[in-house]
C-alpha cells in the first residue's frame, strides 16, 4: 500500500553497494526502518544525499505491516535546512541528536505530539543565529516527558541532592544507590529544567557546565531506558562552545 508521511533521520546504514537501510521517526507511523536504492543521478526519484543526520524529509512508501523493511519511492526534503549543514557547531549537534534519538525513541507507533515537538525544535535550531548553546541540553530534558521519564521537580529545595535512579530531589544523600547527583549539580539541573529555546541564552553556562549537564542528562537517560548505551558522539558535543 503506497503512502505518504513526513520523517525526521536518525540513522543510515549501508545495506547494500546498491541500497541503503534508513530509520526515521515519522509523522503516521512512528518509528520505522526504509530501504532506498543508492543513485547519484539528480533525476533519481530518491536521492540519498537528502538523507542527512535530522533531515526532515516528505517521502511516498510502499508501506506492508508484515514486513520490516519498507521501500521508499519518492522522496523530498520537507523542510530545507538553511544553515545545519553549513555551521559545524549546529552540524555536530544534529548529529549527537540523531543518534540520541536513533537510541531513545523505539515506539512503533504514531505520537503526533512527540513528532510535532522534534519538527518545531529542529526548524528553531535551523533558523537560530546566535545563542543556541544550550540547545541541546534543553532539547533532551523536555524530550524525557515524551518519553514517560520527566524527573519530579516539585519538592526541590536548595542543597537538595538529585536521586537519578528515583528521578525526584532528597534532602539526605541516597543510602542505597550510587546514583545521585551532589547539591550543586543538582542546583545547576534544576536551572536547566526552567530553561526554554528563547530564554536559554539568558542562563550563564560555561564549557565545563554544558559538559557536566550533558553527562549527567546521558546517564539519567541510561538509567531510565533498557541498553540506553554511552553515546559515540557524545564526546564530541562535549568539546564544543568555549
Amino acid at each position: 500500500m503506497l503512502q505518504k508521511t513526513t520523517g525526521i533521520v536518525l540513522h543510515v546504514l549501508k545495506y547494500s553497494d546498491t541500497s541503503n537501510i534508513i530509520e526515521m521517526y515519522t509523522e503516521q507511523l512512528g518509528r520505522c526502518s526504509y530501504i532506498i536504492s543508492v543513485s547519484r543521478a539528480k533525476k533519481s526519484n530518491v536521492r540519498t544525499v537528502l538523507f542527512q543526520p535530522l533531515s526532515i524529509i516528505e517521502f511516498e512508501v510502499d508501506y506492508r505491516p508484515t514486513v520490516n523493511l519498507h521501500r521508499i519511492k519518492e522522496a523530498k526534503l520537507y523542510l530545507p535546512f538553511t544553515s545545519i549543514p553549513y555551521d559545524p557547531y549546529k552540524s555536530a549537534i544534529a548529529l549527537f541528536l540523531a543518534e540520541f534519538l536513533y537510541k531513545a525513541v523505539r515506539e512503533e507507533v504514531e505520537n503526533q505530539s512527540l513528532f510535532a515537538y522534534l519538527l518545531h525544535s529542529i526548524a528553531w535550531l535551523d533558523g537560530q543565529e546566535e545563542g543556541y548553546a544550550n540547545f541541546h541540553l534543553v532539547f533532551l530534558m523536555r524530550l524525557s516527558r515524551f518519553l514517560g521519564i520527566y524527573p519530579n521537580l516539585e519538592s526541590y529545595q536548595e542543597g537538595d541532592y538529585f536521586d537519578l535512579q528515583n528521578a525526584c530531589f532528597v534532602s539526605m544523600r541516597p543510602q542505597q544507590h550510587s546514583f545521585f547527583i551532589e547539591p550543586h549539580d543538582s542546583s545547576r539541573l534544576m536551572q536547566l529544567m526552567r530553561m526554554n529555546y528563547e530564554t536559554m541564552h539568558l542562563f550563564g553556562m560555561n564549557r565545563a557546565d554544558r559538559s557536566r549537564c550533558l553527562a549527567i542528562i546521558n546517564e539519567y537517560y541510561r538509567l531510565h531506558l533498557p541498553d540506553f548505551p554511552i553515546l559515540k558522539s557524545l564526546l564530541v558535543l562535549q568539546e564544543l562552545f568555549d
